[in-house]
This record gives structure tokens, C-alpha cells and sequence, in this order.
């Protein structure tokens, strides 16, 4: 397992933790926790929190780590102590879940961002905009990471934050909502790692090697670009092995700008490889964000666009949930301004991720945490049947109108606004003009904010079922 730590000399010859490890951070619970640093070769470093003695030696290099056994959720503020020729007072830890989340400015998107955007149509006072006024939990613990602030030790150990004030808003709105309802819902501490680079493409949050363990990119000669591994050595690497449950991702955007469609699918599938491998836990969550529409054809790029850039990119994403415990929320009710890339309601994003956590990795029965999603299809007389997985307590249309944005083809290939029609968990799609339909799509556009739900109140996943990508998962 790689150890992230920090570069610089020890001169000194004391005991020096990584920024990570500081005051006030959160440990997660049930799981062993790593506590790691530097100090004098064959120093003898000692390491006590929670009625836990553990002592080390630091090795030829001078690196040195224990691992705190399993325990229980603690909202109770306790200190860590780690002893060598020097001693560490770390203030204010609790215990209860941690998770990374990453990605590119819809994940950066600060709070202070989300304070500025038009109040939601709600009759209580307390909106999301109004968090920043209100948020002063003790239990929500943050940590924000620069391109900067992990390469060399912080004798103040000041990196944590209660999420509140000045460090709240700087952080992102995406996580701290995420972290808000788990610890309502699990009523346990939660602390959440920031890791996000605005405009940044996938590329740079995986090394060259994770691509290159992935079959696809050699056998149809693809080289990575991008700057692969920019961000991951100072951004990831440096947060490892600091004991969390998972990951949350917010990036795309960047990549539909390339058109990408399941080169993409496989670049998601070399950076969740290499961050669970980072970690040493193979079945480590990793729940993520599809993209909200966007006008990606009215813009100018490296290639042309059109409405269908965007579908085939989310059609990549959708893909990804192939790969062993991932999860996707879906976005197009979530844009009010189709110009706008950076979606204001990041509060929904924060809590329908939760829902992923909730159900998929906390066990919590009756939880629905996806919409409608395509299962399968047969044709009938002039109609094509969909049928739908999570739609066990119903479909619905979620304003009471029809339902928006299905079509449909017979073998020419050429799609119509299609009527569509409830019945039961399936959905009956038929046109005027079309008496031998061969094909079905739903919001197969950028521009598509369709009202098909299901009864828990979660959009559809957009689909297509002709010509569908194919992603083929890599033994790993």
C-alpha cells in the first residue's frame, strides 16, 4: 500500500504528522485508523486516543505508522496523542464517518456560492440559501484541500473546521449538504474531505499507470492526455491512508467539452481502481454526479457539438455503475438556466448522493435511491413497452402533465416526439406516424428536463435503446 505523506526533510528529528492528520478532524468509525508521520530513524513513537496505547518505531526512512483498532461513534470532543523525542496534542476529535469528495467546479462550488442563488420555492424560513446563517454543528467537521497545503507539515495541525463561518464558506456546497443529512440521519459525527480542481478533466486524478492497467486504451491505441496525474500525487495521494468510507464525485463537464463518450466510462473505471488500490480496499463506495443539461451545442470547442454531445457523455457515465459498488444520482430537473454549467441546487445533489450512502452503504432498508432506470423494452402492435427498475412504488409524472421528452423510431432510425403513457411500471411510447416502432429514447437531448419520476420523487435516467454504448468491465 502506498503511504501518502509529505515532501520535505526532517532536520529537526521530531515527530512531524501530515496536514491531515490536526486538530479537530473526525475518525472514522468501525474500521482501523492509521496514524502516520516521520520522526528520527529507530525513534520510538507512541500513539494514544480513545484508551488505545500503540507504539512504533520509526523505519530506515524515517517514516513510522500504527493503526488504532475499530471503534464505536463518539461525539464526545477527545485528544490524540502521538510521543516521540517530541509530543503532539491533537484537540477535538471525534469519531463517526468520513468521505472524499472530488472533482471539478460543480463539486469546488462553494457555499458561499450557494448563498447567493434565488431562494427555492419553500414556505419555511430556513432554506438551503440560508445555511450559511444557521450552520454551527459541531458534528460536521471540514477540510479543504489545495493544490498547496498538503506538501509540507502544519505545526499548528490546523486543517480541519468545524463547518461553519468563513471555512464554510469556502467549502464545497456538494459535500457539506452530503455530510449535513448523514449525520442527521445516521446521528453520528461526519467529517468531509474536499479535494476539487475547477475545470478539471479526469485525467490529472489518476496516474499514468491506472490507465495503463486498463486493457481498452492500449488495444485501440489511446494515449491519455490531459496531464494525467497532475493533481493525484499533491491533491490524493498525500490523504492516504487516512481511514475514510468512500468517495464522491462531481466531474464531467470538462469531458463532454471533448465529446467523450466511453473513453470516459474506462477512465472512470482506472481512477476508481486506483483509488480504492491507493486505500487497500477493493470494494470502497464510490458514488457520483451525472451531468445537468447544459447548452454544450451552442458553445465553441477542439470538436463540433451538437444536442446529442451530452447524452452520449451521460450514457458513458450511466455505464460506470457496471463497475463493483459505484452509484449515480441524475441531475436534469436540477438547472434553472440551461446556460449556466454551474447548477445552483446543490443541496439536492448533496442529498440524493446521501441517499446512495444511505441505502447501498449504510444498509438502511425501504430506501429508494435512484429514479426510473431502463431495464428492457418489447414492441407491441404499434407501441413500444419500457420496463423499469426502482419503480416498485410507482411511476409518475412528477407535475401531472404528460410525460415530456420520449421518442421513438421504426428502421429508418428516424425519431419523433413519442406520447407517452403510464401503465403500471412500465411506460407505453407510441407515435401517429410510426406503425412498426424499433426504438425508444428518453431525454436524448441537452436540453431535456423531463417530468418522469418515479413516486420517491427521483428523475429518470436519460437512455437510449438503439445503438447503446458497450463497456466491458476489466478484471481487476
Amino acid at each position: 500500500m502506498i503511504i501518502g505523506l509529505f515532501c520535505f526533510t526532517n532536520s529537526n528529528a521530531q515527530v512531524v504528522l501530515p496536514k491531515i492528520l490536526g486538530n479537530g478532524m473526525v475518525l472514522q468509525r468501525n474500521q482501523y485508523v492509521p496514524i502516520w508521520g516521520t520522526a528520527t530513524v529507530g525513534e520510538k513513537v507512541t500513539v494514544k486516543f480513545n484508551g488505545q496505547t500503540k507504539t512504533t518505531t520509526a523505519d530506515a526512512a524515517g517514516k513510522w505508522m500504527v493503526k488504532l483498532n475499530p471503534m464505536p461513534a463518539s461525539a464526545k470532543p477527545a485528544v490524540l496523542t502521538i510521543a516521540g523525542t517530541n509530543t503532539v496534542k491533537l484537540d477535538n476529535i471525534l469519531v463517526g464517518e468520513v468521505w472524499l469528495c472530488s472533482g471539478q467546479s460543480n463539486m469546488q462550488y462553494e457555499m458561499r456560492k450557494n448563498s447567493k442563488v434565488k431562494k427555492p420555492d419553500t414556505s419555511t424560513i430556513n432554506s438551503p440559501v440560508d445555511e450559511l446563517d444557521r450552520a454551527h454543528n459541531p458534528q460536521i467537521r471540514i477540510f479543504l484541500v489545495t493544490q498547496k497545503n498538503l506538501q509540507k507539515p502544519d505545526s499548528t495541525h490546523s486543517g480541519w473546521s468545524i463547518a461553519e463561518d468563513s471555512a464554510l464558506r469556502a467549502f464545497s456546497a456538494a459535500g457539506y449538504f452530503f455530510a449535513k443529512n448523514l449525520n442527521h440521519d445516521l446521528n453520528v459525527p461526519v467529517g468531509i474531505i474536499s479535494s476539487a480542481v475547477s475545470g478539471s478533466h479526469i485525467e490529472p486524478w489518476a496516474p499514468q499507470e491506472a490507465y495503463d492497467a486498463i486493457p481498452y486504451f492500449k488495444a485501440n491505441n489511446i494515449k491519455i492526455e490531459n496531464d494525467p496525474g497532475k493533481f493525484y500525487p499533491k491533491m490524493i495521494v498525500p490523504l492516504a491512508p487516512f481511514a475514510i468510507k468512500g468517495f464522491l464525485w462531481y466531474q464531467g463537464e470538462t469531458s463532454c467539452f471533448l465529446a467523450e463518450t466511453i473513453t470516459y466510462t474506462y477512465k472512470m473505471e482506472a481512477l476508481i481502481n486506483n483509488w480504492r488500490r491507493l486505500w487497500n480496499n477493493k470494494n470502497m463506495p464510490f458514488y457520483y454526479v451525472q451531468i445537468a443539461p447544459f447548452y454544450y451545442s451552442q458553445s465553441k470547442g477542439q470538436v463540433p457539438f451538437t444536442e446529442f454531445t451530452e447524452p452520449e457523455l451521460r450514457e458513458a457515465q450511466t455505464l460506470a455503475l457496471q463497475i463493483p459498488h459505484t452509484g449515480m444520482i441524475v441531475t436534469t430537473d436540477l438547472n434553472d438556466d440551461l446556460k449556466n454549467i454551474h447548477p445552483p441546487f446543490k443541496w439536492e445533489v448533496g442529498r440524493r448522493l446521501e441517499l446512495l450512502a444511505l441505502a447501498n452503504t449504510y444498509g438502511q432498508k425501504n430506501v429508494v435511491f435512484s429514479g426510473p432506470m431502463y431495464k428492457d423494452m418489447k414492441i407491441s402492435g404499434n407501441k413500444i413497452i419500457l420496463d423499469f427498475k426502482y419503480a416498485s412504488d410507482g411511476l409518475v409524472s412528477h407535475n401531472g402533465k404528460p410525460l415530456t421528452d420520449f421518442t421513438i423510431a421504426g428502421s429508418d432510425g428516424k425519431f419523433v416526439a413519442a406520447e407517452a403513457v403510464i401503465k403500471g411500471n412500465t411506460v407505453e411510447v407510441s407515435a401517429s406516424s410510426i406503425s412498426a416502432p424499433a426504438a425508444a429514447r428518453f431525454a436524448w437531448s441537452e436540453s431535456a428536463q423531463p417530468n418522469f419520476y418515479n413516486k420517491n420523487g427521483l428523475p429518470a435516467v436519460p437512455f437510449r435503446t438503439d445503438n447503446p454504448l458497450k463497456f466491458t468491465l476489466t478484471s481487476n
